[in-house]
Order: C-alpha cells, then sequence, then structure tokens
C-alpha cells in the first residue's frame, strides 16, 4: 500500500506559537488558557502536562491563577477588556491572521458596512470577530443569506479556516441576491488553510482514500474531510494513530495522508509509521498466502 504524504499539512505558525507562548508562560508562573487553545486532544495534554490550566472566555470564576491567556483563536476587545478590569493579568495568544481579520472587520464597520462574516456562528473564533459589533450577520450557507437584513453596504470577510472556495461561492450569492447594493469582500481565509486544502486537492488525485489527522471539534479538519467526502474519496478522520485498524485498508493500494493546522506534527508522523506498519503486514499476508 503506497502512503502518500501531502505537500502541506498540520500545525500552522498561529498554533504553534501560542503553545510556546503558553508552556513558556507556565513555566514562570500559574496559568489559565480561556478555552482551548487549539481544538486538539493532544495539544491540550502538552498544555496540561506543561501545568497550564483550562478556564472559560465568559466566566471569570473558572479562572485559577491572576494570569490567563487568551487562544489562538481569539477574543473580542469587549471581552479581553472585561478580565483586564476584573484585575486579570491578560496574555494574548490570537494568530496575528486572525488579528488581521479583527482588523478588517473594524475598517468595514469605520466605512460604513453593515458587517457579514462568513462561518460557523458558535465558533469562538466567530463569537470573537462579532461580539464588538452585535448588528454583524453570521452566514454559513445559503439559507442564512436570506436573513440578511435590507442594507445598501455589505462588507463581508470569513472565518480563517473556512474553505476559500466555499467562501467565494457565498459571496457571489450575496452580490447575485443584493444586486443594488454595494459589497466589499476582503479574504481573511488564512495562507495555512489555503494550503491545507490546495494539497489535499492533489492529495486526493492520487489516493481513495484519505486519513485526515485532528480534532474532531477542529473546523479546518472537518473542512479537510468534507471536501474528500465531496470529491467521492473515502475519509478517516482520526485524533491518534491507535485507531487506525489493518482492515480499513483491505484491498487499498494507496492512501493519503493530511492533518489539520491544530495537529502537532509528531502526530502526523506517527500516523505515518502506523499506516507503514499496516502495510508491511499487508505484504507480509499476501507473501504467506503466495507460499
Amino acid at each position: 500500500m503506497k502512503i502518500v504524504l501531502a505537500e502541506h499539512f498540520g500545525i500552522c505558525f498561529g498554533v504553534r506559537d501560542a503553545i510556546a507562548q503558553a508552556e513558556a508562560l507556565a513555566q514562570r508562573a500559574p496559568l489559565t488558557i480561556l478555552g482551548e487553545l487549539a481544538h486538539n486532544p493532544m495539544v491540550r495534554q502538552r498544555l496540561r502536562s506543561a501545568g497550564a490550566e483550562e478556564g472559560a472566555l465568559d466566566r471569570f470564576e473558572t479562572a485559577r491563577s491572576a494570569r490567563v491567556l487568551i487562544t489562538a483563536h481569539g477574543a473580542s476587545d469587549k471581552r479581553k477588556s472585561a478580565w483586564v478590569s476584573a484585575g486579570f493579568d491578560v496574555r494574548d495568544g490570537t494568530c496575528p491572521l486572525v488579528r488581521h481579520a479583527h482588523a478588517q472587520l473594524r475598517l468595514l464597520v469605520e466605512a460604513g458596512f453593515h458587517p457579514v462574516v462568513i462561518g460557523l456562528k458558535t465558533h469562538v473564533e466567530v463569537r470573537g470577530l462579532t461580539e464588538d459589533f452585535p448588528e454583524s450577520s453570521v452566514v454559513n450557507d445559503s439559507v442564512d443569506l436570506r436573513m440578511l437584513p435590507e442594507r445598501a453596504r455589505y462588507g463581508i470577510i470569513s472565518q480563517t479556516t473556512q474553505p476559500i472556495d466555499h467562501v467565494r461561492r457565498l459571496v457571489n450569492e450575496i452580490r447575485r441576491h443584493y444586486a443594488t447594493a454595494e459589497i466589499r469582500f476582503v479574504d481573511t481565509v488564512c495562507k495555512p488553510t489555503k494550503d491545507r486544502q490546495s494539497a489535499l486537492y492533489r492529495l486526493i488525485q492520487m489516493a481513495p482514500v484519505i486519513v485526515v489527522v485532528g480534532g474532531k471539534e477542529s473546523n479546518n479538519t472537518r473542512q479537510l474531510v468534507l471536501t474528500c467526502q465531496a470529491a467521492g474519496r473515502r475519509a478517516i478522520h482520526i485524533e491518534r494513530p491507535d485507531e487506525l485498524e489493518a482492515d480499513q485498508f483491505e484491498n487499498v493500494d494507496a492512501v493519503g495522508l493530511t492533518g489539520g493546522t491544530s495537529t502537532l506534527r509528531e502526530t502526523v508522523e506517527a500516523v505515518f509509521r502506523r499506516l507503514q506498519e499496516i502495510s508491511s503486514d499487508q505484504e507480509k499476508s499476501k507473501m504467506e498466502e503466495q507460499s
């Protein structure tokens, strides 16, 4: 069984830097991370081992230390200011590309556009983007577009981990549906997400089965899985290498391997080794049958 590793996969610089920041802070003093720094159980386990606790961004009482850290997904200025006013030492682990999305949304609002965010309404990043602008509209499919209020101008950004093709499709639908309105779209999908999606498209051409490594609650990992399925490929979504079973690869000649932007590189490498074991066992079984 041929194993093909995606050209781009796994942890992005924003999550990597936030992990390093959290570990360094936890070494110096007690630290509470306000939420899941990344939606990945291996990352959370690593941070717990470093001494970092987890709290809730919307509940002061969950902080077990005076020093707290905003996750890579970011938070609203309103929320961060509330923690400072409550007497906490607030450190910010927001990904720079999420910061960019916040800045672009603010500029659109200041320019007089009705703010529209393409993404998952309940996702922590989207809540952080919209909390400072309660008039914001969040859309994630065609049905949501019908709920947009009638405005003369719409300013559109997206959650950084949305597939860019999905985002562009919705922007074009907004343009068609609100043909008389002025539409300004700022592409805030991050480059690591685009790179992993593009690499996956190439992988799909090479293998009928794709193993996608990442947290079950990770939006960008889930989007990789959906992309595989939309292309007619069987996707196996796992968080750890021991979730793979040999019978998942019976009569499979080639398997692709990728990981979401919150997936540690060493986890993907461990999955690669597990796939090598399965492939080796397959070869041994065939030789035994032939003999």
